[in-house]
């Protein structure tokens, strides 16, 4: 037999909690403390109480037929009598609780839904229940006979608090219960009460007005939830009580595993009303993949997602941020995207947001993407008959813009993935059928081609191809631009410009539509020309036009911008002209646009822009009778007539008045053509010649000769008569009007061309010459420079009659008697062609100067010349003869002997190359006439001599002549010629021409190349053979000894010249040879670099040189430069390789103790190859003076370039380590600098100290008379193995790097600080440092020590710390150092570590975090101190850092909980606050008079972060059911008044409102056409506000009054009689509402002041007088016409008012 609820619950306390056993559990503690940290660790934000009630409520079981709900009432009614303030109630309609459930609930992780949430339950953590602890320390429990208590205190028989169940006895007991929910409802089954903690009553209250009504979506279960409010006074409610509920329709679609169905949420909240929204919801069933189950998972197979769209605007509650994603309840996450989201997400402890790091939430986030385009499709394609207009607003469901959480942008390009693979998007096809289309084939129009296409269908024109144009066009509907940002996500781009060419074209557009549209069309391809002109645009029928035969016909684009075919309009007034001459030139292809569309193109609106189109792009011009002709004239071709026609043409055109101006004529003549004399059309021409009938030029030259040069001879059709386009022309009037305007011309008037003029080749008559001369001269009158060919062939032509036949003109003489004959008598081997003027009849002598043009000379001179230039071109082809030159010779003796100059003659001889020289032929100038003077230069050099074996000696006789034409004769000191002809020959360099080779370069001035040449010659003999003067010595017996120092050296070699050549010596020194010992010593130093660079010094070449150095070392002047190089080359043999002297160093004892430590260049003395023997110390000296190291103290530089520190520092001694810093010492003074590296070398651990080795910078030198620090606590120098000679190394240590100055080595001790872990010496550390003002630039890491008082401790971030913490609420998160270090430190953490004196705001949000998530309740003393610090630092910044909060504090029993901001509100309507005071909806206000904690303050706190007000949260349930009750209907003039009346129209008739008079008594006739309706039952309003678990607080408030003006009726609620100023005032205040907002619901602004003004009225029962003084007090009136209007209406007897 099962034992009873009381039983059950007696068993459990006596058998777990040992309650009445007289021994204590054992576990007692263990289990109290568990439970303890359950209920504090639980949630981030105490709104989480109540996600898990409604959690618990979800997974509960309901009987069948009931429709799932859950209330919760906040009530000021002590019930339970524990001394609360406000007392939470849920009320839940499931089965109840069962034993196992009180088993579990009296338990910790005994939860009876583990394990089963494939059978539906949402809860898991195992808290449930326990939650609500956090507001309240004492819950009740009555359910299925079960009426329990549990007490957060330890129960002093057990010492185990929050799960004892205590039975309940007396209070509250079920009609207390009943009495609160309402004695005429069923009471649910199970009813939760929880007494409040004071502290959470306003946080609950709060959170409770908050809850989101978006909560019911994805709970399958409740349909119903409700937040209420019941006070003893309504006045002091605060909660925004809502109702919430929720309608579905099914559709199951097998096919996916998927159900869709509509979802319709309803809230009703305080007086605003009921407000929905419908929800598109799709469920989808997904398999679970391997690679995503998780243990906590382990028996779900399935996914189920549920995707929620919702239609219009969501139920907000006033909220800005919406959640987006759901674990069936709502998390914090703000997705940004146009949907929710809802699954099985494992989410964070906070319920905040879901784990993304999580397999299992990975795997319900791929399929998301799938379930979103399923649910997508079915929604756009659902309905066969929907309209097209209406499948674009479906797409507004796509996640356009980016979501607000970065991990969540998967999704969202899923989905775009899948979409853009979809036949989705809905498509234009003119006809019945949809089309749908994936969006990659889908393109976009233009707006004003729609425009077109809507015109057009209009006009019947056919469009139901419109897709068959190779692009599916985008449904008109949705090319809208408020779709663009759904369009840019689908990458719907514009159609190709290609496409509109297609559409045109196959929708037969040009020929169907009306001329306006037609323009419509120019105007839109001429406005988008930018990207259409590349497309095919240009080859359809675009262009009307009228051809020949006035038919209409089309032209393409392509077509009308050939130069063969244009379109064009002209002047109305030369139209008939231009007509009547077109039909002559059939080659012009002119056409003209139609008239119609002409006529409709002058009123366009466009105009402009078609018109700018047409003439830029389709070459549409309009013509004038030149512009006319301009095309004329390019489209004339090979037909004869059409030219000669033209010309007419011009000559007619001419004599019209208007065009008498001929300017324009000049333009068309250039490029007109003209037929020739063959009869053929020429276009290019460069002149023009008349017919040659009659003409002067036949005469000359018998036929044109320049026709190819493009000199035309015009037919004979131009001098005949002539008849076209009806104008008739005479016989040579055309012609006349050619030559003037065409410049047709004769001889002598024709401008030559720059061309060949082969009549002269020939001989010309006396006529034609003479006419030919006249041409020159009328051609030079006019200033007409002759055409160089031309010229050049009457120049070069042989027609001029000479004395020796035909000749050219210039090759011809027009001389004088006297110098004529004595030429021809003198030239006997050339003859001169002299002009035979008795051939032309003395007639020449009037023409000289065009003979001088033409070339004739005249002068003697130029007779000498044309000898001259004779012989030279008889040379130039085969060389003057022997007897040639001795003629020239003759002629030149015979001219002198005449008296006349042979000057012209000889310089047009002498520069040829005719004579003969032993070298060759050479001009006389170039040529030497032998003899003795020229036998030593002729062995050095190559002269011209003249060839006297091949002209004889006879030639010598020829001296004076040969001297004029430039022969040289005799040496006469031409050195130069020595020097410019020099040849080199060793054999032939004698003692004699080295002796004239020095008088060369004595006597030349310039012979710089000269000397440069001899310089790099071996022609001076020396002891060891012929040499180069710079490598030659000329010997002092001073400096002898330089020249034994080597071997080999070459000495002058004075037995081969004698004592001559000292003579010389300057010249000699110009060709560089070495004669002053600065020179030898140079010498012999370049001899010395060279041996050095190839290494070929032995040790007895160094030996002698150091030998050399003593003897001349005394010398004066001393060799510098030999002795430089000793010391700057690299010639000593040294154990580094060779080396200067002064980089090397004469090993001795001094060395040994630094050689460990360095690589040192000591000088071999070994007896190797290059090694120099002991014999090297006995120039000890010598070296020393070189610059060789001899002592150690000098080489201290050698020592630290050569540093090589050893990897094990412990080799080096002490002797070592001193000797180092002596070396470095000496190289610290002021003339030295230490090498680049020195600091890589020397920065090496070797330095030895307390704490090891260490590199120099590394280490501090240790001061005990100066530090409060000691040797252990830093890495110290160790004096104790260094000994004290250390310190007198003070300035050596500090330039290497160490700290000499303890009271600068605060860094280094800081940087060992954390190797220590003995808390006296950190703090002895930081004393040292603080009194160092030691800071960091990193002030986050491990800098402060916190002991944990076992001798150990840790090292924590002083981002962690903080020095106080007045209010002890950090205990937990931050470590508060005044704790553990001496207050003077204090200053030192804060200043150096930039820890904070307090908590930051940061860290007093971060600490509400942590209560959310880990108590269940909070004392009022610590929410106090927290919003106090918030209220005082309130800021932008930390209204950022609290808006994210998600709990707020609601007080309850004394006690502060912490509710879901969205389910508590700012009681900011004190009505409604009344109405909900039952509810723990309200924020809690902490109690203080400072000014920064004032309620005014605090609500725009509460406000920023997040709590709504209960007045915007609230939902008015406005619906009315009359019910069954009595119904009477009474009298109008019971309620309807005529001081109503008059009050009311009073009002309207307030200037103010601008009503007129019609309006105001339309109005009043609603008042005096009502029915009352009196009924017994109350007329009520409800209130509801929706929590955010879904759940609804509903409450309802008396109304007495329901005007339905549709029907028009009053209902009102019978009163009794005997009313009080309570009911009075009331009845008042509601009638007054109602008839103000039934009159003013168009004008809701104007609702509250007439409401105002009928209240009073009401409460003076509009009495006549009363109102009479009301309507004066608010400066209200009624004027005649409404006096009138109401008299009329109140003395109708059938309504007695």
């Amino acid at each position: 037999m099962s034992s009873s609820p009381r039983e059950h619950v007696e068993r459990i306390r006596r058998e777990r909690y040992y309650i009445g056993r007289g021994e204590q559990n054992p576990l007692a503690e263990d289990m109290h403390q568990a439970v303890t940290y359950l209920s504090q660790e639980l949630y981030s934000k105490d709104v989480h109480f109540l996600m898990e009630l409604v959690q618990n409520a979800e997974d509960n079981e309901y009987p069948s037929g009931v429709e799932p709900s859950l209330e919760f009432l906040v009530t000021s009614n002590d019930i339970t009598g524990t001394g609360v303030s406000s007392t939470l109630l849920i009320f839940n309609n499931e089965k109840g609780f069962s034993p196992s459930n009180i088993e579990s609930i009296c338990r910790v992780g005994k939860s009876t839904k583990k394990g089963n949430r494939d059978r539906g339950y949402i809860g898991e953590k195992g808290i449930g229940f326990k939650s609500v602890f956090l507001i309240s320390s004492l819950p009740h429990i009555f359910s299925n006979g079960y009426q329990i208590k549990f007490n957060e205190k330890p129960c002093p028989e057990c010492g185990i608090g929050y799960i004892v169940p205590e039975w309940v006895e007396s209070r509250p007991s079920l009609s207390d219960i009943r009495s609160i929910y309402g004695s005429s409802k069923v009471l649910p089954t199970t009813t939760i009460i929880l007494p409040l903690k004071s502290d959470k009553v306003d946080a609950v209250k709060k959170q409770l007005s908050s809850m989101h009504p978006e909560m019911l979506l994805f709970l399958t279960k409740i349909r119903q939830l409700s937040v209420k409010e019941d006070n003893y006074n309504p006045k002091c409610s605060t909660v925004s009580e809502i109702a919430i509920s929720s309608e579905k329709n099914f559709q199951v679609r097998k096919n996916v595993k998927a159900e869709s169905y509509t979802l319709y949420l309803s809230a009703i909240e305080n007086e605003k009303g009921e407000q929905e929204c419908c929800y598109y919801m799709w469920r989808q069933r997904f398999p679970v993949k391997p690679e995503n189950r998780v243990d906590k998972r382990a028996e779900i197979d399935e996914w189920v997602i549920t995707l929620a769209l919702p239609f219009g605007q969501r139920l907000s509650r006033g909220k800005q941020h919406l959640p987006g994603v759901y674990a069936f309840l709502p998390t914090e996450m703000v997705t940004n995207f146009p949907f929710i989201i809802q699954a099985d997400f494992l989410l964070a402890s906070s319920r905040e947001s879901i784990l993304f790091d999580s397999p299992w939430n990975k795997g319900i986030l791929e399929c998301v993407p799938s379930a979103f385009l399923n649910a997508f499709v079915a929604l756009v394609k659902s309905g066969a008959d929907a309209p097209a207009m209406s499948a674009p607003s479906m797409f507004n469901f796509l996640p356009v813009d980016s979501s607000l959480i970065p991990l969540l942008e998967p999704v969202r390009s899923g989905i775009k993935e899948k979409v853009l693979a979809e036949d989705i998007v809905p498509c234009e096809s003119y006809t019945p059928q949809k089309i749908f289309c994936k969006p990659g084939l889908v393109r976009r129009l233009k707006p004003a081609f729609w425009d077109i296409l809507c015109k057009a269908q209009e006009s019947k024109v056919d469009l139901k191809n419109l897709s068959t144009h190779g692009t599916y066009i985008l449904s008109y509907n949705f090319d809208k631009s408020e779709y663009n940002g759904v369009l840019k996500f689908l990458g719907i781009e514009s159609v190709d410009p290609e496409w509109y060419a297609k559409c045109i074209e196959g929708s037969n557009l040009v020929k169907e539509v009306s001329e306006q549209l037609y323009l419509e069309i120019l105007s839109f391809v001429a406005d988008n020309w930018h990207c259409l002109s590349s497309t095919n645009m240009s080859s359809i029928p675009l262009l009307k036009y009228v051809d020949r035969n006035d038919v209409l016909s089309f032209w393409s684009l392509s077509r009308a911008t050939q130069w063969s075919d244009r379109l064009c309009l002209a002047p109305q007034k030369y139209l008939s002209w231009l007509i009547s001459w077109n039909k002559e030139f059939p080659s012009s292809s002119l056409f003209f646009l139609p008239p119609d569309t002409l006529a409709a193109l002058k009123d366009f609106s466009g105009r402009t822009t078609v018109m700018s189109w047409l003439t830029n792009y389709a070459k549409v011009e309009v013509v004038s009778v030149h512009s006319y002709g301009s095309t004329i004239v390019n489209s004339l071709g090979s037909d004869r007539r059409p030219v000669i026609a033209f010309a007419h043409f011009l000559y007619h055109s001419s004599q019209i008045n208007d065009l008498k101006d001929g300017y324009w004529l000049n333009d068309l003549f250039k490029y007109m053509p003209v037929v020739d004399n063959y009869g053929n059309v020429v276009k290019t021409r460069n002149s023009i010649l008349v017919p040659a009938k009659g003409s002067k030029w036949v005469g000359l030259m018998g036929t044109n000769p320049w026709r190819s040069e493009m000199y035309i001879e015009l037919s004979s059709d131009y001098k005949s008569a002539g008849c076209f386009a009806g104008n008739h022309t005479s016989e040579d009037q055309l012609l006349a009007f050619l030559k003037t305007q065409l410049q047709a011309s004769d001889v002598p008037f024709i401008k030559p061309p720059n061309a060949s003029f082969p009549i002269v080749s020939s001989p010309l008559t006396v006529y034609n010459a003479i006419l030919l001369l006249q041409w020159i001269r009328n051609l030079q009158s006019k200033d007409v420079k002759l055409p160089a060919r031309f010229l050049g062939c009457i120049q070069q032509g042989s027609w001029l009659m000479t004395s020796i036949g035909y000749k050219p003109p210039n090759e011809s003489f027009l001389s004088n008697e006297e110098w004529g004959s004595l030429l021809q008598s003198g030239s006997s081997f050339v003859d001169i062609p002299m002009i035979d003027q008795q051939f032309y009849e003395n007639k020449l002598q009037q023409y000289k100067h065009e003979l001088k043009t033409i070339g004739v000379r005249f002068e003697f001179g130029e007779a000498s010349e044309y000898i001259g230039s004779r012989l030279m071109s008889m040379a130039a082809s085969n060389m003057l003869t022997r007897e040639n030159v001795y003629s020239l010779l003759q002629l030149i003796r015979f001219m002198r002997g005449k008296h006349l100059s042979p000057s012209k003659l000889i310089n047009s001889v002498k520069g040829g190359k005719w004579m003969k020289t032993v070298l060759g032929y050479s001009s006389p100038v170039g040529c030497i006439m032998y003899d003795s003077d020229w036998a030593v230069a002729s062995c050095i050099s190559s002269q011209p001599f003249l060839d006297v074996k091949f002209y004889g000696n006879a030639i010598l006789s020829y001296k004076q002549e040969l001297e004029l034409l430039g022969v040289l004769a005799g040496f006469k000191d031409n050195y130069n010629l020595v020097i410019d002809n020099f040849k080199f020959s060793s054999a032939a360099i004698t003692s004699e021409a080295t002796i004239l080779i020095l008088k060369c370069i004595r006597h030349v001035k310039s012979c710089d190349d000269f000397v440069n040449k001899l310089r790099d010659l071996k022609w001076l003999k020396t002891n060891i053979g012929f040499r180069t003067p710079k490598e030659t010595f000329f010997v002092d017996p001073e400096w002898e000894c330089l020249t034994k120092v080597f071997s080999e050296i070459p000495i002058i070699d004075f037995g081969f010249y004698g004592s001559e050549i000292s003579s010389y010596i300057e010249e000699l020194k110009k060709t560089g040879l070495i004669t002053r010992f600065e020179e030898a010593s140079k010498a012999i130093a370049h001899i010395f670099k060279q041996m050095v660079s190839n290494s070929s010094l032995n040790k007895e070449s160094v030996l002698s040189l150091l030998a050399c150095y003593l003897q001349l070392k005394t010398h004066n002047p001393i060799p510098h430069e030999l002795f430089n190089c000793m010391r700057i080359e690299k010639w000593l043999c040294t154990s580094m390789g060779f080396r200067a002297p002064s980089n090397a160093i004469l090993f001795n004892e001094e060395w040994k103790t630094l050689s460990p430590i360095a690589k040192l260049p000591f000088i071999n003395h070994s007896d190797s190859l290059h090694g120099l023997g002991k014999e090297i110390y006995s120039y000890k000296d010598v070296l020393k003076d070189l610059g060789v190291i001899i002592e150690a103290r000098f080489g201290s530089r050698f020592v630290i370039t050569g540093l090589n520190i050893p990897n094990d520092p412990s080799v080096m001694s002490k002797a070592t380590v001193l000797a180092l810093l002596k070396c470095i010492s000496d190289c610290l003074q002021p003339t030295m600098e230490l090498p680049k590296d020195f600091n890589n070398k020397i920065n090496k651990e070797w330095l030895k100290t307390t704490m090891g080795y260490r590199c120099p910078d590394k280490c501090i030198l240790f001061d005990p008379e100066n530090s409060c620090i000691r040797k252990e606590d830093g890495p110290f120098i160790d004096e104790a193995f260094y000994g004290s000679e250390i310190a007198s190394f003070k300035y050596v240590l500090e330039k290497i790097g160490a700290i000499v100055d303890i009271k600068c080595g605060h860094e280094l001790v800081a940087q060992h600080l954390r190797s220590h872990k003995d808390t006296v010496t950190i703090s002895r550390i930081y004393m040292y440092l603080m009194e160092g003002n030691w800071c960091t630039e990193n002030k986050t890491s491990n800098w402060v020590w916190i002991p944990n008082g076992n001798c150990s401790g840790e090292w924590v971030s002083p981002l962690n710390c903080v020095l106080h913490d007045r209010d002890n609420l950090f205990a937990s998160q931050l470590h508060v150092l005044d704790k553990y270090y001496d207050k003077k430190l204090l200053d030192f953490f804060s200043v150096v570590f930039g820890v904070r004196s307090g908590p930051s705001t940061e860290h007093y949000c971060k600490l509400w975090k942590t209560w959310e998530s880990s108590v269940s309740e909070l004392s009022i003393a610590d929410c106090s101190a927290f919003w106090k610090f918030i209220a005082v630092n309130w800021g932008q910044n930390t209204n950022n850092l609290m808006s994210g909060c998600i709990k707020v504090p609601v007080y309850a029993d004394g006690k502060i909980i912490l509710s879901n901001k969205k389910d508590v509100f700012i009681p900011d309507d004190l009505l409604l606050k009344d109405l909900f005071s039952k509810q723990l909806i309200f924020i809690w206000y902490p109690s203080s008079s400072l000014p920064s904690m004032s309620r005014a303050r605090l609500n725009n706190i509460y406000g920023s972060i997040g709590v709504g007000t209960i007045s915007e949260a609230v939902r008015k349930n406005d619906s009315f059911n009359l019910g069954s009750g009595d119904l009477k209907t009474v009298g109008l003039n019971k309620v309807i008044k005529a001081g109503l009346l008059q009050l009311v129209l009073a009002f309207f008739s307030d200037p103010d409102l601008d009503m007129s008079a019609e309006k105001r008594h339309k109005m009043i006739s609603w008042l005096l056409n009502v029915t009352i309706v009196e009924i017994d039952h109350p007329i009520t309003i409800g209130y509801s506000v929706e929590l955010s678990s879904g759940r609804a607080l509903d409450v309802k408030a008396s109304r007495m009054l329901r005007w339905e003006r549709e029907n028009y009726r009053l209902y009102v609620q019978r009163v009794h009689e005997a009313a009080g100023y309570k009911e009075k005032i009331e009845f008042a205040t509601y009638f007054a509402n109602e008839i103000s907002q039934g009159l003013l619901f168009e004008m809701a602004d104007q609702i509250p002041s007439l409401a105002e003004l009928i209240k009073v009225g009401s409460l003076l029962d509009f009495q006549d007088a009363a109102i009479e003084f009301l309507l004066m007090s608010k400066n209200l009136q009624l004027f005649p016409e409404d006096e009138a209007f109401l008299n009329a209406a109140l003395g109708d007897g059938s309504k007695n008012c």
